[in-house]
């Protein structure tokens, strides 16, 4: 295909007589990268068809469809098994951490109540602890509340060398998972640890 026919291509999708989608895949079928056609498309002036789903949120958190595009598929849905962070993202939508990390690299909660810190109590003095405090009135998908004893088999689960879970490392400096109550957990750390976070928290999209 020499250039006058690609001109004549971008022509008939300006009139609309040819889908963006369908000369994509013409140029992909001739060797072109994705971002390159659209390029070409924007240069010659040719907007970009809207796309919408003809939902209509009726309440600020939305609902309807989320679309997410990975250049792989996950592969699994369990974090403690993930090969990269198509695996850990898929999990993401039944397995959420106590706390995540937004763009800034600021701790945020998610199934914690509040970030621990040492002004509110919740991280000793000397880095040895750190107490966590979970939300009330989250459930699993079958109804069970999420409590205490489920942070209890998370650890025991990913900190058994059995189990050669890829995220052993963030839980096997963790010495034991006191019970304060069922939605208090105190992490108490063989040693010092500046990384009190790493076995409760991941960065978020």
């Amino acid at each position: 295909m020499d250039e006058r026919e690609i001109h004549g291509l971008i022509a008939d999708v300006r009139a609309g007589h040819l889908s963006r989608r369908a000369f994509t895949r013409i140029m992909l079928g001739l060797g072109l990268t994705g971002p390159l056609v659209a390029q070409m498309l924007d240069l010659a002036g040719v907007d970009a068809q809207p796309r919408t789903d003809g939902f209509t949120p009726t309440r600020r958190s939305g609902g309807g469809q989320l679309k997410v595009l990975w250049w792989q598929a996950p592969t699994l849905l369990n974090p403690h098994f993930a090969n990269g962070t198509k695996d850990q993202d898929g999990s993401r939508i039944f397995y959420e951490p106590l706390a995540a990390f937004d763009p800034e690299g600021n701790l945020f909660p998610v199934l914690a109540q509040e970030i621990p810190t040492v002004d509110n109590g919740g991280l000793a003095r000397d880095g040895r602890s750190v107490t966590w405090k979970l939300k009330r009135g989250v459930t699993w998908h079958d109804g069970k509340p999420f409590t205490v004893d489920d942070l209890v088999f998370n650890w025991e689960y990913s900190a058994d060398p059995a189990t050669a879970a890829v995220t052993m490392a963030a839980y096997r400096d963790i010495e034991r998972v006191e019970k304060l109550d069922s939605h208090t957990a105190k992490l108490v750390f063989k040693n010092p640890m500046p990384f009190w976070f790493d076995a409760s928290a991941v960065r978020a999209g």
